[in-house]
């Protein structure tokens, strides 16, 4: 027997019970007539304790342990002295009787504990080691229960759980596929599924009205803090269903996670915004609505006062930063420099002081008073209150607008990260527009549009809203979905508007478009980033920290050393050739 008990469930009513426990040793204090060591499995940390004068030869065996051994000890549980009420076991110690060491470590990278001398690529090498310590491994128990509660709320609302194929033919989705060569069918390509849209949509036409699967997902895409190359979706489907009737179920499980993982109970219905609205009050699609601080559209009463500047600009807009009204001269250049970085794009700032009626401004030379005046009215601005002004394209002021909205809360420490303000987003376009001019769906091909719009394709096809829609939590995309086309002249249709020749939609689409002709029933559905929603319960800033082993920041896997070559021997029986000499 390796442990009659873990390392974290022994308390004071087990005092005088023989003992046996396994795990890693964390810590080794040499206090002379005592050594103590810490001994840490998944569950927690109990002390040992070995006494020169009772048993020297015990002693000194375990004087020789280093950190990371993997030790077995038998022993009684007896009251301890010094008293840690800071951690769960820190009422008891055991009294030593026996050792065993199970297996020897040599001396860890960095040290395996919550603050550790250990950097980030350095821990990634080392996953495994980094796995060890508490605050990572509370990050992937935290993904555990999530998934563990997602599985019970849709479980017990009728949902099926269904796998996906993972090897299925490349389609045009957005993102880059990952491929893979087909050994029995030379010159053939499978892909890793960006998304398993296709066949949820083929199991409502199957008749499973309601599904659900935990699932990998693979995008061959530049990556960020909340991106890796295969992450995970919560990904659902139910048929004969409307926007409101999706969007009902899954804020339904939204408040479940809240209540069981975080103990946060929301009773009110989540709000609604527009896209619309989130783009010109937020300057994003995914709003930060734990703070106001909208964006305020002045270009109507700015233009006209032989300011260049203003004049010739599309959109003139601004926040109004509460209580910066102070900033001195050289803050306000480092703001400036700030905006014009090339991520936020802004060419210049321009900026008003409110004192008590009188406003000092940037702009003072083509701006009276009272023009000033009716600008501080429009922000509904205070004494102390400081305007801060961009202007140029209006696409591009809004996003610039947007970013300067969360730096200056952040500054003002807005953003608090104990309070949650989830908030969904609705009513997109259904197409925008490419760099080309050219439309693209701003979802996917498969949303349907708007029944009210469905006129405008014809003619206005920019115009028209989809039946589509995001939950935003605390500014973060955590999900979105849509109502689906479910009949092949509207499928069509979205083909043609997107640029697809008959041919080319047959042959990408083909086999959904057979099934359409089979009896297809309205359906819709939704897929939450499952790594995104877990990081952010788990107050973490990338989602690295709650996958058991992810890649780095250029996709690579850094303790296995993937991605790697393969030999000419691998390439010849894929009927691949590569221009990468080995």
């Amino acid at each position: 027997m390796y442990r009659t008990h873990n390392c974290e469930k022994l308390r004071i009513n087990n005092i005088g019970e023989d003992v046996i426990l396994s795990g890693w040793v964390q810590k080794i204090r040499n206090l002379g007539g005592m050594t103590f060591i810490d001994l840490r499995d998944r569950y927690g940390i109990t002390q040992l304790v070995f006494d020169m004068n009772t048993n020297s030869d015990l002693c000194l065996k375990a004087r020789k342990l280093g950190r990371e051994y993997v030790i077995k000890i038998n022993g009684k549980v007896v009251e301890r002295s010094n008293k840690n009420m800071d951690m769960p076991t820190g009422e008891i110690e055991i009294n030593i009787s026996d050792i065993d060491i199970l297996s020897k470590s040599s001396v860890p990278p960095f040290t395996i504990e919550n603050n550790t001398d250990g950097g980030e690529e350095l821990r990634m090498k080392y996953r495994y080691l980094d796995l060890r310590r508490q605050t990572v491994k509370n990050s992937i128990i935290l993904r555990h229960k999530m998934a563990q509660e997602v599985r019970s709320y849709l479980n017990l609302n009728d949902f099926l759980e269904i796998e996906t194929p993972v090897l299925i033919k490349s389609t045009p989705e957005g993102a880059r596929d990952f491929v893979v060569p087909s050994r029995m069918n030379a010159g053939k390509f499978y892909a890793l599924p960006q998304s398993p849209q296709l066949f949820k949509q083929l199991l409502m036409i199957g008749g499973f009205d309601k599904y659900y699967q935990i699932v990998k997902c693979f995008r061959d895409e530049d990556f960020r803090s909340d991106r890796q190359p295969e992450f995970t979706q919560i990904d659902c489907e139910m048929s004969f269903v409307e926007q409101d009737d999706v969007i009902n179920m899954f804020e339904g499980l939204t408040k479940h996670l809240f209540d069981k993982i975080l103990n946060i109970k929301f009773k009110e219905k989540f709000p609604h915004i527009s896209y619309q609205d989130a783009v010109n009050l937020y300057g994003s699609d995914r709003p930060d609505i734990r703070f106001d601080m909208k964006i305020n559209n002045i270009t109507e009463i700015a233009k006209g006062n032989n300011f260049k500047v203003f004049d010739d600009s599309e959109y003139i807009g601004g926040i109004c930063a509460k209580g910066l009204g102070n900033y001195s001269r050289k803050q306000l250049d480092k703001l400036t420099k700030w905006v014009r970085r090339p991520q936020i794009g802004a060419k210049g700032l321009v900026y008003v002081k409110c004192n008590n009626g009188n406003f000092k401004s940037s702009v003072n030379k083509f701006y009276s008073q009272t023009d000033l005046e009716k600008w501080a009215k429009k922000f509904d601005a205070n004494s102390g209150d400081l305007l801060l002004i961009l202007s140029g394209k209006k696409t591009e002021i809004l996003f610039a607008l947007g970013e300067l909205r969360l730096e200056i809360a952040n500054r003002l420490n807005l953003r608090n990260n104990n309070k949650y303000s989830p908030l969904w987003v609705v009513d997109f376009p259904l197409f925008e527009k490419d760099e080309t001019g050219n439309l693209r769906a701003m979802h996917h091909p498969f949303t349907s549009p708007k029944t009210e719009d469905k006129q405008l394709l014809d003619t206005e096809p920019e115009k028209v809203k989809a039946n589509a829609y995001d939950l935003v939590i605390n500014g973060v995309e955590i999900g979105g979905g849509s109502i689906r086309i479910h009949n092949n002249e509207m499928q069509e249709k979205i083909f043609d508007l997107l640029g697809f020749s008959k041919e080319e939609a047959k042959a990408q689409f083909g086999f959904l478009m057979n099934a359409f002709k089979y009896g297809a029933p309205p359906h819709g559905g939704v897929a939450f980033g499952f790594d995104r929603w877990t990081a952010l319960f788990n107050n973490s800033e990338s989602i690295r920290d709650i996958i058991a082993f992810p890649k780095n920041n250029t996709g690579k896997d850094i303790m296995i050393d993937a991605p790697a070559d393969i030999d000419k021997k691998q390439l010849n029986d894929l009927h691949l050739r590569t221009t990468v000499k080995f």
